[in-house]
């Protein structure tokens, strides 16, 4: 093992494909065996060489009590293994991982997370994030608290129609063709709403030397944190984001906040406005060259495969830094800010 365990990077990252919809079981086995077999023949390693595994997921999604159990199968029985899991995206899961490694307890982690959003009425569910007191009685589908957040920017003058269709939009004419759609929820449109999405994804992180020996370019990890918001949703103002703007302070520190690429957790066209304004995000870096969630939205795992992309601009050489983040909760209520370096 490496002696020095402040140093933790990156060094493989592997997703399955984003599609509407899978015939698979609900604990994502049949999307996470491709995933770590791309992972072990990539790295050249097998289920033994990982010290330690965490995964990200929630039962309430996969519809059965200890999905998380069930989805050890894609791992196997043989060896014995070391796991933890959190009930949040596998961001976090990631973050748990983390913590592990700088311990010094163990030089590498599996990081995964899976979500079957197409087995569920995903909207109605996501209701259940909500305070269940005063906002989840009332039943609010998550589009429609998204479309709450986006008008209250809206008559606030934070941004525009126009500034909502111009994310991720190649050019002026595919702009205003974005704005003569109808409204699926005012003020959000189709463009403006990432697709329900079934996926998976698996990132194995590695600490010191033992990073240098499985990977040529490691992305370390520079950074990372997460702040959460209050989840009574009128107690706080929805057209900012604090807890990111927080977590990205703890993350950066007193570097620089100039990115080569950021890769944002944002499931509304609006969120990635807030979010740029949140964390600082000059006109230089690349946002979302992944296509971000609006492309493709996997549950539990989205998050997680923004530090992914990421860390795979900085493996493949096309960055030297980069930010990831990932959210959780209605309207970006938990919010967890990564930074990656190429050394």
């Amino acid at each position: 093992m490496s002696d020095n365990t402040n140093e933790i990077a990156v060094v493989g990252f592997a997703h399955a494909p984003h599609v509407p919809e899978t015939y698979g079981t609900t604990n994502g086995v049949e999307m996470l065996i491709p995933c770590f077999d791309a992972l072990y023949s990539k790295l050249g390693i097998g289920v033994s060489d990982i010290g330690f595994w965490c995964s990200g997921s929630s039962d309430y999604l996969a519809g059965r009590a200890f999905s998380f159990i069930s989805a050890i199968d894609s791992i196997g029985a043989v060896p014995p293994i070391n796991e933890s899991h959190v009930e949040m995206d596998a961001a976090w899961a990631l973050y748990e991982a983390y913590v592990k490694l700088r311990s010094g307890q163990v030089d590498t982690a599996l990081v995964y997370g899976f979500g079957k959003a197409s087995a569920s009425t995903l909207r109605q569910v996501l209701t259940l994030q909500t305070d269940p007191y005063l906002v989840a009685p009332l039943w609010p589908d998550a589009v429609s608290v998204a479309g709450l957040q986006a008008r209250a920017g809206l008559d606030a003058g934070r941004w525009t129609e126009r500034d909502m269709a111009a994310v991720n939009a190649a050019d002026d004419a595919e702009i205003d063709q974005r704005l003569a759609a109808p409204f699926v929820a005012n003020p959000l449109r189709e463009h403006d709403i990432a697709p329900i999405t079934d996926g998976a994804a698996a990132i194995v992180l590695a600490s010191g030397d033992r990073a240098r020996e499985l990977c040529e370019r490691p992305a370390w990890l520079t950074g990372i944190a997460h702040r959460i918001d209050t989840p009574m949703l009128g107690a706080r103002d929805l057209t900012t984001s604090p807890s990111t703007a927080a977590a990205a302070k703890a993350a950066i520190g007193s570097n620089s906040a100039d990115f080569d690429v950021a890769e944002l957790h944002a499931q509304y066209s609006h969120e990635q406005l807030i979010l740029k304004q949140a964390i600082g995000i000059g006109a230089q870096t690349r946002i979302n060259p992944s296509g971000g969630a609006l492309s493709g939205n996997p549950m539990f795992s989205a998050g997680l495969e923004r530090i992914g992309y990421a860390a795979t601009e900085i493996i493949n050489g096309t960055a030297d830094r980069a930010l990831a983040h990932a959210s959780s909760g209605p309207a970006l209520q938990q919010n967890l800010v990564a930074t990656l370096e190429a050394k």
